[in-house]
């Protein structure tokens, strides 16, 4: 029989339901993801880390997990949260089943709560710590205890230990240096196919130590935590600009540049995370529809008035900053996540933008 578990907020708010991954405890910060599937990608996606995911669709799990459709080497998350949790599942690549796959990680779980009243209690109060617990004794204070996610640099905590190449390195293709903060595996595979060698390193690397080994550019992955702890990710950012190193970033990664740009970020109020986020494209009016998972934003007024830094895309949501590019010098970055994975691939043609910066054409 399963046991009986309780996802409790910091404000004391209390969603009773039923244990179906590892009958464990977990506290993070609580947040909600839209996509309609995608679940494995969601759950191994370095950016969850330190957080516990409510998925708002209402039955996950029908098609089982597999080894393709990860975005790390592990499951990220620090519990997931679903109304309905599907025992059977059936899809031709489908190795096991949800649940297995997060005992085997140890993850907490929870299933059988009203998703939709969450959601809309997160969306009214802001992301707010929360934790799956088997016992209720003393849960709203062990949740004030645990760090708030403001000032938590989570990034040196996924990143490599060390540098590695993401297939085989060919000299005849210039040699991308990606700064991993916590980087998903479709981005390597797309930048892979979009023409680049690709290696992976610490997220404390120096940078001369990567243009040493012949980078031709650089790549700032995503992440998880506030960009704002990431003190060294400003300093990076004033060497690439120094050295003019033709450059790209996602996400975190977009943040950082932001930050080291002379921008500022802030903490969001609930975050975007989903796949169906509207973005509109300032530079050719366009809008895509863009997969995303944030919790920070690189601040409009603290860059607005630098004649060398243009605001390429905006959330036509809240109107957020989606993008930005420096004028003078090739470097550009997206709020949003054009690898997709899981969600739409309006956007993937920035890795072929990036190609064509590197190589002048």
């Amino acid at each position: 029989m399963p046991a009986r578990a309780y996802l409790i907020l910091e404000d004391g708010s209390e969603f009773e339901g039923v244990a179906f991954g590892y009958e464990g405890e977990t506290i993070g910060e609580a947040v909600f993801n839209t996509s309609m599937s995608g679940y494995q990608e969601v759950l191994t996606d370095p950016s969850y880390n330190g957080q516990i995911v409510a998925m708002t669709y209402p039955m996950i799990g029908n098609y089982g997990v597999n080894p393709e459709d990860v975005e790390s080497d592990r499951v990220q998350v620090a519990g997931f949260v679903v109304k309905e949790y599907s025992k059977s599942y059936s899809n031709f690549r489908a190795t096991g089943s949800l649940a297995q796959y997060l005992i085997d990680a140890k993850i907490p779980a929870i299933e059988g709560i009203d998703t939709r009243k969450l959601t809309l209690h997160i969306r009214d109060k802001g992301a707010l710590r929360g934790g799956i617990f088997l016992d209720r004794k003393n849960a709203v204070q062990r949740l004030l205890a645990h760090p708030l996610m403001e000032g938590l640099d989570l990034a040196s905590g996924v990143s490599c230990t060390k540098p590695y190449d993401f297939g085989t390195i060919d000299t005849s293709r210039p040699l991308i240096g990606v700064y991993d903060f916590g980087v998903k595996t479709n981005i390597l595979r797309l930048l892979s196919q979009s023409g680049f060698s690709v290696r992976v390193y610490p997220s404390t690397t120096p940078l001369d130590t990567i243009m040493k080994d012949g980078a031709k550019g650089i790549f700032l992955s995503n992440g998880p935590g506030d960009p704002d702890a990431v003190g060294y990710g400003r300093d990076l950012v004033r060497g690439i600009v120094e050295k003019r190193v033709p450059t790209f970033g996602i996400c975190l990664g977009h943040q950082i540049l932001g930050l080291g740009l002379g921008g500022k970020t802030y903490k969001l109020k609930f975050g975007h995370r989903g796949a169906n986020q509207p973005v509109k494209n300032l530079l050719t009016g366009s809008v895509e529809i863009s997969s995303q998972n944030h919790g920070f934003a690189v601040d409009y007024e603290s860059l607005k008035h630098d004649p060398d830094i243009e605001i390429t895309h905006i959330n036509l949501n809240d109107k957020t900053v989606e993008g930005l590019r420096h004028k003078k010098l090739p470097i550009f970055s997206v709020q949003y996540h054009p690898e997709a994975s899981p969600g739409p691939q309006d956007s993937q043609y920035l890795f072929g933008q990036f190609h064509k910066l590197v190589c002048g054409d």
